[in-house]
């Protein structure tokens, strides 16, 4: 019975979320006809999981024991690899899953009137139903794999949410910052996962800790430390912390719900569910007492100077998260979940009440602090968020965009000639558009072929076409000009590539790769 309940937890909002879509694509925009049914829809999933949630915590305050490990069924299985839908109903998760589910209701219901009449009211109410799902599976999955799709799928919502306007090249910038800069965070998570696939560590929590017993403090450091990446890129700590700011440019109730209350807490979580990890590598704790005590400067000091509600609530929740990471850096778990739990439930009401609160101060800025003011400094360095938006862009969307570029030119220069496609000029650009204005008898130098039937027949037609196409273009024009031409393209694209593999990102995912493999 457990299983299927803590089953529906997620299962409700997901549906929900599918739902919407499916109505979206089969009916399109119904604009304020169908806002009835999409609230009422999200609001029943939300309170469903919350009332289900709920009877769960009671059984294990009835038993006085939590449910522990719940398996429902199978999910990859390859030789020694094994993966299930399980889920974890601990002391960890069940309170965690428990505020997710409260705050998550109290904001589709403060939703329904917020958003009334906005012309993305079905896509918001669906990414916001997809997004509470995805914060079930990240906070109850029994494994990392599991919890992967559930940090994935936030991502998504998140992306989503924070492009909301998509006529607003701010919005649909800083949403691509967001991404861009969580990727990072999702490609450490990869890499402890396929350390721990690679050390034929079993998957599920319980028996992940302890079969990490039997490693070395190196190869237990290696993989959480592609963990703990991930925990600072979600959370916005150092030095991924430029991106949250610019997260505020979606509607207020996923400010709310994305960065005061929920997911800005998901890295925190992460950290408290690989505690007895951590506590075997005292290099990482250390590091986290340095990140956690650095993120809480910088959020202290920027936070001081910022002329609107959403920012400055946004460093002081940055600058609180960073607390609890400088917690669990010094051991104090126990602090910084209950730090975790009370900031979360408190965070949601500032962010929800913003718009009120803008209307009462009526636009009026706080003085900056009598002792900041004097020191220029100190001043410039809150000011300009300690440059870590330069710094983001310099080492990271810049990287990105480079590599976005190099994949552009690979797909129209390689990609694009092999499937035929026209790069608009005035002679045939692949072989295949050559066939076809071969066949049509456009092309003014089309040979003679004969047309064969059946599926030998065309076979050999294309084949003939082939050959054909080899021998006029590289071997017999203008002797041997052809095939000379050949080389020298061939020569010049190896001189390309051998240039971008000395570019130093380049070097750096070989040397990464690298050392995967060995490892």
């Amino acid at each position: 019975m457990v299983a299927v309940l803590i089953g529906l937890v997620p299962l409700l909002p997901l549906l929900v979320a599918l739902g919407i879509g499916i109505d979206r694509f089969l009916w399109g925009d119904r604009g304020e006809a169908g806002e009835g049914v999409m609230a009422r829809s999200a609001q029943a999933a939300a309170g469903g999981s919350l009332l289900l949630l709920l009877f769960l915590d009671l059984v294990a305050l009835g038993e006085g024991a939590f449910p522990g490990q719940v398996m429902l069924f199978p999910w990859l299985e390859s030789g020694s690899f094994r993966l299930a839908v399980s889920f974890t109903l601990d002391r960890l998760s069940l309170p965690m899953a428990t505020l997710v589910a409260v705050v998550g209701f109290l904001t589709v219901r403060f939703s329904v009137n917020y958003m009334h009449r906005e012309g993305g009211f079905a896509r918001f109410f669906a990414v916001l139903s997809l997004f509470l799902g995805a914060m079930f599976l990240l906070v109850l999955a029994g494994n990392p794999g599991l919890m992967f799709v559930g940090w994935e799928l936030a991502g998504v919502a998140s992306y989503l949410l924070i492009g909301y306007a998509v006529e607003r090249t701010t919005a649909v910038r800083n949403a691509t910052v967001a991404l861009v800069t969580n990727r990072f965070g999702d490609a450490g998570f990869l890499i402890g996962l396929l350390l721990a696939q690679r050390w034929a560590l079993p998957l599920e929590w319980s028996e992940l800790v302890a079969g990490a017993g039997e490693l070395d403090n190196l190869h237990v450091g290696v993989m959480t430390g592609g963990f703990l990446v991930a925990a600072l890129a979600k959370s916005a700590q150092l030095p991924f912390a430029a991106w949250i700011p610019r997260a505020l440019e979606g509607p207020t109730p996923s400010s709310a719900v994305f960065y005061g209350s929920l997911m800005v807490h998901a890295g925190v979580y992460f950290l408290l569910r690989l505690e007895p990890l951590l506590l075997t590598t005292p290099i990482l704790m250390v590091f986290l007492s340095l990140v956690g005590l650095l993120t809480i400067v910088h959020g202290a000091m920027v936070g001081l100077v910022q002329t609107d509600v959403k920012s400055a609530f946004i460093f002081s929740i940055q600058a609180q998260v960073g607390l609890m990471f400088l917690a669990c850096g010094v051991g104090w778990f126990e602090l910084a979940f209950w730090h975790m739990l009370a900031h979360a439930a408190w965070r949601a009401y500032p962010f929800l009440s913003a718009p009120s609160y803008m209307h009462l101060v009526q636009g009026r800025a706080r003085p900056v602090p009598a002792w900041l003011a004097p020191s220029l400094a100190l001043y410039a360095l809150a000011v300009r968020r300690s440059w870590l938006d330069a710094l983001g862009e310099m080492l990271i969307l810049r990287p990105a965009h480079a590599l976005a570029r190099d994949l552009q030119t690979f797909d129209e220069w390689g990609i694009d000639r092999v499937v035929g496609h026209t790069q608009g000029g005035g002679s045939p650009s692949s072989l295949g558009e050559w066939e076809s204005l071969s066949l049509s008898g456009h092309a003014p130098d089309s040979p003679e072929v004969a047309w064969g039937r059946g599926m030998l027949g065309r076979a050999l037609q294309r084949l003939a076409v082939g050959c054909n196409w080899f021998e006029e273009r590289l071997l017999l024009r203008s002797g041997r000009e052809g095939f000379d031409r050949f080389l020298l393209r061939l020569g010049h694209y190896l001189e390309l590539t051998d240039r971008l593999l000395a570019m130093p990102r380049y070097l750096l995912l070989l040397v990464i790769m690298t050392f995967v493999f060995l490892l």
